[in-house]
């Protein structure tokens, strides 16, 4: 890994002026693209002490061997030059929203002499009315369906047009009066494309208009004693209303606007738009992309606008777009979008109304989105083998890791240690194998030696049920089952793979105790969550997996599953010793005192320092109660290692203890 220092630019050689900065390895290849208002002040943050900066743009400064900028006179064109570079490097270090299919359109293409109604994908051409994107084709094909009735326009192809002039009879659609046939002249061109352009209006959101002039003749034909006639209006209005409850109203003043929202991870981003015209929600789309970057939220709102409208026609860009976080550059976004549209467009974040409401539907799918992504990631098997064997690769084994033992180790402030045991087979969590240990034999703050225990705990019980086996008459029953209950001995199950939660002193510890025990053909790693790098024993570099590999995916759900199972019961165990301090057994000095105590003070820490003046003080308390409660501390003098520690925070608000969200709180439970 190169030094950043090596190809810091000299000082004073940075422009003070908007521009756009690449970063090269030392092949000559773009690997980040970025863009600053000022191009010292942004450069320069990379070279700052490195261990301040994101762990991500910490690889990118370290694999980088050069960096260049361009100066150009705007904030827009830094945008502009910014995407444009990122689409042409596509660098390894930029997020890089990637949608995985293209979303169709309803076409209206009024630049024909008979206009037609087709569904199309692609590129756009001058001429052609479109609506949407939609999701869904079908969806599409649906309405179109129904609003033929009504609007019995052409939506055949150039062909099946052609060989029906040719042939003087309509197709099928003429004949079920679902098209006016202008191919064999059953309708005029000017009357046709009056059709056409009321079907494109109606779509548009004009909609008011068409089924009160159908219910005035539907009137008017039940009058006439017309009433065939009248049915028939009567169910095309039927088909409208159907057709218009496919687009709800969202938003009673007509807007058009795009709402756009994110739901991400440490790993990935899930990006969801609906398109709204007239009021009415006219398609969705959205994807899901890899995070390689530092970018906040700002930065990808930023990024999913550029991709969407990035060589769109100026109709597709609505008057409003609606977003969860503004961009640092939102003026220069901003007005790259009146550029592109030729017309004022308000970037901005809803606070309110309608318009907040429909923003949280669209956060709220973009939340099922990544939770849909990553569970189909998850359950494909060709997905969970691919990455099984890439694992296998990459740490060499002889045999292909079937199950994977994961192991996290929790504690506050050297308190309540304890590990958790995780196990997936076949890339799938098998949670009745799951396991909790209660660390007793390491003292204060010690990741390692209760990594180490845990490891020989477990693996010792292997042995010993594996001894069983041996010496018992019946196998079956006496070694991988227990012959008490008839369910299987889960700890006789040997891994293929173990996996603890953190670098090389990790590894260490869980190789060590293996040795220990002579299981020497037992493969260990450790996945660290810093720079997602995996450790093996005896190795002074980590085993590097692409970001976008299967394999480190399924390290890092394994890793998540083991903190989560921790963390859970950690805290619970960590109520309950809470619980069970000096307080519980004062006479007179129930719950809502005991909140009252803790909302006050804090701490048991500070509540011994404090004098019977200050605990009378508090609401509730007496000069008589207030004294029992100093004199019971007193008396304890701290020989309890929970009541020396400090307390959790508390909620102001009820006295309740809350959870501590420092990366150190992991979980564990007594075995």
């Amino acid at each position: 890994m190169a030094d950043p220092a090596t190809y810091r630019p000299a000082p004073g050689t940075i422009p003070e002026a908007p521009g756009v900065y690449r970063f090269r390895d030392e092949h000559g290849r773009v690997i980040y693209v970025g863009k600053a208002k000022t191009l010292r002040a942004r450069l320069s943050s990379y070279f700052q002490d490195i261990a301040h900066l994101h762990p991500r743009t910490q690889t990118m400064v370290t694999t980088a061997a050069a960096v260049e900028w361009t100066v150009v006179s705007t904030e827009v064109e830094a945008l502009q030059l910014e995407y444009s570079w990122i689409k042409e490097y596509d660098p390894r270090f930029n997020v890089k929203y990637r949608d995985d299919k293209s979303y169709p359109w309803l076409a209206v293409t009024l630049n024909e002499e008979f206009p037609r109604v087709m569904v199309g994908r692609g590129a756009k051409r001058r001429g052609v009315r479109y609506f949407g994107p939609y999701s869904h084709a079908w969806a599409i094909r649906e309405t179109v369906d129904l609003l033929l009735r009504v609007f019995p326009m052409r939506s055949c192809s150039a062909g099946v047009f052609k060989r029906s002039a040719q042939m003087g009879r309509p197709c099928l659609l003429g004949y079920i009066d679902k098209c006016s046939a202008p191919c064999v002249d059953r309708i005029s061109a000017d009357d046709h494309r009056q059709i056409a352009e009321e079907f494109a209006d109606f779509l548009a959101g004009q909609t008011t208009t068409y089924v009160k002039r159908l219910e005035k003749q539907m009137q008017a034909a039940a009058a006439d004693l017309e009433y065939e006639r009248a049915a028939r209006l009567r169910d095309d209005i039927a088909a409208l209303n159907r057709a218009m409850e496919k687009n709800a109203v969202v938003f009673g003043d007509g807007t058009d606007a795009d709402v756009i929202a994110l739901a991400e991870d440490a790993l990935e981003v899930a990006v969801q738009i609906f398109s709204v015209r007239g009021g009415r929600i006219r398609g969705q789309r959205g994807w899901v992309a890899d995070k390689t970057d530092d970018a906040g939220t700002g930065d990808l709102v930023e990024r999913a606008l550029l991709k969407l409208y990035d060589g769109e026609a100026d109709d597709a860009i609505p008057r409003e777009v609606l977003v969860p976080t503004l961009p640092d550059d939102s003026d220069a976004l901003a007005e790259w979008l009146c550029q592109r549209r030729s017309a004022r467009v308000h970037l901005r974040v809803p606070k309110r109304g309608d318009k907040r409401s429909l923003l949280e539907t669209v956060e709220r799918n973009a939340t099922q989105a990544l939770a849909t992504h990553k569970t189909k990631r998850a359950s494909d098997l060709t997905t969970r083998s691919r990455a099984i064997e890439e694992i296998q690769r990459a740490l060499e084994l002889d045999e292909a890791p079937l199950r994977i033992e994961c192991y996290d180790v929790s504690n506050l402030q050297g308190t309540e240690v304890v590990a958790s045991m995780v196990v997936f087979e076949d890339g799938l969590p098998r949670k009745t194998d799951y396991r909790r240990f209660t660390i007793r034999g390491v003292d204060g703050q010690n990741d390692v030696a209760a990594m180490e225990e845990t490891i020989t705990r477990r693996f010792r019980r292997m042995l010993d049920d594996q001894a069983a086996l041996s010496k018992a008459a019946d196998e079956a029953k006496a070694g991988l089952v227990n012959p008490e209950t008839g369910r299987p001995r889960k700890f006789a199950y040997r891994p293929g793979l173990v996996v603890v939660d953190g670098g090389r002193p990790q590894v260490a510890a869980a190789q060590q105790a293996l040795v220990s025990l002579g299981l020497v053909d037992i493969p260990v790693c450790g996945l660290a969550k810093r720079l997602e790098e995996v450790w093996v024993p005896d190795d002074d570099d980590p085993v590097i997996l692409p970001r976008t590999s299967e394999g480190l995916y399924l390290l890092q759900r394994i890793r998540d599953e083991a903190h989560r199972f921790a963390i859970t019961h950690h805290r619970g165990r960590r109520s309950k010793s809470m619980t069970r301090s000096t307080l519980d057994e004062i006479p007179g000095l129930g719950d809502v005192r005991r909140k009252a105590l803790l909302k006050r003070f804090g701490s048991l820490k500070r509540l011994r320092a404090a004098s019977v003046e200050d605990v009378a003080d508090v609401p509730g308390f007496g000069p008589r109660l207030a004294e029992a409660v100093v004199d019971a501390l007193a008396v304890a003098g701290g020989t309890s290692a929970g009541d020396r520690q400090a307390m959790p925070a508390v909620n102001t608000a009820t006295g309740e203890l809350l959870d501590d969200d420092s990366d150190d709180v992991r979980s564990g439970e007594t075995r």
